[in-house]
């Protein structure tokens, strides 16, 4: 019963992301069992982080909600509240202050919010934190870098022009939290130029499937 619930639970919760074109959140199934999950979201504006896309792990507990997600970030994040090896997070919502109010969008949109508001006081990565501390600007510019690096920021844009494929199609995937050369790269294999050819192909979870394998 336990399951059955977290799984109508999860189902309306995608339902409510994909419904809500505001927030800048995603979040999709890795396969069929929903208790593993992929979340993305922007990087906030004004912050060392904007201009990336952040993916991010999600892992579903058998007693949801009552318990949280287990989260991690899969984009490598310079940040002191985040693991820059293992992606940890150091999030009190994560932890003890969950609510079963409370909903994946939610707590992707309060990492988005940590990504504004850095404890450094608190961390998860202290040798960040102390950089943070004691020489702020080589924080935002290591921030910075990793963003270009990790997190998809200033790539070319025309790679799927050079390609022959649909950028509107590249743009649907890529807004999922992937690298769009990445993208690219899956659709040339797949044969797929534009969207009947990827639902010939078995639709969008074929890509999906191969850009994670």
């Amino acid at each position: 019963m336990a399951a059955n619930g977290r799984a109508r639970r999860i189902a309306k919760e995608l339902a409510d992301v994909e419904n809500d074109k505001t927030a800048g959140i995603s979040v999709w199934l890795v396969s069929d069992d929903v208790s593993h999950l992929k979340g993305s979201f922007s990087g906030p504006q004004g912050t060392p982080y904007e201009g990336g896309t952040f993916v991010t792990d999600i892992t579903i507990p058998i007693d949801y909600p009552f318990r949280p997600p287990i989260v991690k970030f899969d984009t490598r994040v310079y940040h002191p509240n985040i693991s820059s090896q293992t992606g940890a997070i150091c999030l009190d919502i994560l932890k003890d202050q969950w609510s079963p109010v409370y909903t994946i969008k939610s707590a992707l949109i309060s990492l988005q919010s940590l990504l504004c508001t850095p404890e450094p006081n608190n961390p998860q990565d202290a040798q960040v934190a102390g950089v943070y501390l004691k020489d702020h600007p080589k924080f935002v510019e290591t921030a910075r870098e990793w963003t270009r690096t990790y997190a998809n920021a200033g790539e070319p844009k025309d790679a799927a022009a050079a390609a022959g494929i649909d950028k509107h199609l590249v743009d649907e995937i890529v807004a999922l939290g992937f690298p769009s050369d990445k993208v690219v790269g899956v659709l040339q294999k797949l044969g797929v130029h534009n969207k009947d050819e990827l639902e010939k192909a078995g639709g969008v979870n074929k890509a999906l499937d191969a850009l994670l394998a």
